[in-house]
């Protein structure tokens, strides 16, 4: 049963891997050409080739559910082509075992993908989002690139965060309690100093009634509950960042008085991404022994590409309509993961 359980992992695993670097190289080489309508003379085309290879790890984690799928349906389907898998049936091997071998590489392929989201997708994403905030903006005030956030009553805006703790570019409205402006003001960069900010080179603007007196700082400290780790929640996407920098951030938020809504939303996605793993390879393991058990490589190919954007389609839509509506985050993620697992337990019964 060993030499088994390896053949069919050597099947599901290679169509899987081969199948995720062509959907990743051919996104990342999209990427590619859409960054070109940024390059300047301070956003090289090296640049944009190093902002590329920075995402790569994030292209590959969110490929990989439809890769699994797709793999599983191919790797199968080239075994069930080739009539081993009747072979095995007649040997004695049940559905249930050789189920039972594929999800084996699958759960090596879910710890991976886990691995990958917690400690390489949220390092990298941020070193490619403030590199590429910073070629573009540098220090300039309220540059088209950055982040926006609101921490009690100032504004912010940053044009780019770095991992070490350095931002560049702090733009600040404060208001008063009534919402009237009361200071504005520009460093052009600051460093985290382990409980507060040290501005550098501020200029600022204060309001005093009829009025606005005109100052320039060499430093300033900046008293914020904003961490380095917060900042880089506000960098990059929900679904970039590791459960616990969501989780964290999504406090913060609850603390501010802010919605975490789509914080919310992307840590549900991430804590319950390998079910959806297991839940479409066991869809694609069905459509194996039932309708696609004698169809050709092409139409397995474009089954597994229509059932995989269905369910990420399913997920997109039901996500924004929880927040909508008011329903749990964790129903909009688990529906599309509990129908394809009942639709694939069902054609397997049909399958016998």
């Amino acid at each position: 049963m060993k030499l088994l359980d390896r053949y069919l992992a050597q099947h599901v695993l290679g169509a899987t891997l081969a199948v995720l670097l062509v959907i990743g190289g051919l996104d990342a080489l999209f990427a590619l050409v859409d960054q070109l309508g940024d390059v300047n003379e301070r956003y090289r085309l090296v640049d944009a080739m190093q902002y590329v290879g920075l995402t790569v790890p994030r292209r590959l984690y969110e490929f990989l559910p439809m890769s699994a799928l797709v793999g599983c349906l191919l790797g199968l389907g080239s075994l069930a082509s080739s009539a081993e898998l009747t072979v095995m049936r007649a040997a004695g091997v049940s559905v249930g075992r050789i189920i039972a071998g594929v999800m084996k590489p699958v759960l090596l392929l879910v710890v991976v993908a886990m691995a990958l989201g917690e400690y390489v997708v949220p390092v990298s994403e941020q070193k490619a989002e403030s590199f590429r905030s910073f070629q573009l903006s540098g220090n300039q005030a309220l540059a088209v690139r950055g982040v926006w956030h609101r921490d009690g009553n100032e504004f912010i805006h940053i044009n780019s965060v770095m991992k070490d703790g350095q931002v560049f570019g702090i733009t600040r409205y404060q208001f008063d309690e009534n919402n009237h402006l009361q200071r504005a003001s520009f460093a052009h960069e600051g460093q985290y100093m382990g409980n507060h900010w040290q501005l550098r080179g501020v200029n600022e603007t204060r309001f005093i009634e009829q009025q606005t007196n005109v100052a320039v700082l060499d430093s300033e400290r900046w008293q914020v509950e904003l961490t380095p780790q917060l900042l880089s929640a506000v960098v990059v996407e929900p679904l970039d960042l590791s459960i616990e920098g969501l989780w964290r951030y999504t406090e913060y938020l609850s603390r501010q008085g802010l919605r975490a809504d789509n914080y919310e939303l992307a840590l549900w996605n991430k804590a319950l991404m390998p079910l959806g793993i297991l839940a479409l390879v066991l869809v694609a393991v069905s459509f194996i022994f039932g309708p696609l058990r004698s169809v050709t490589v092409g139409q397995r190919l474009v089954a597994g590409i229509v059932v995989g954007i269905v369910f990420k389609l399913a997920q997109d839509i039901l996500g924004p309509a929880s927040t909508v509506f008011g329903f749990h985050p964790v129903i909009a993620v688990l529906l599309p993961i509990g129908v394809c697992a009942v639709a694939g337990g069902w054609l397997l019964k049909r399958a016998g």
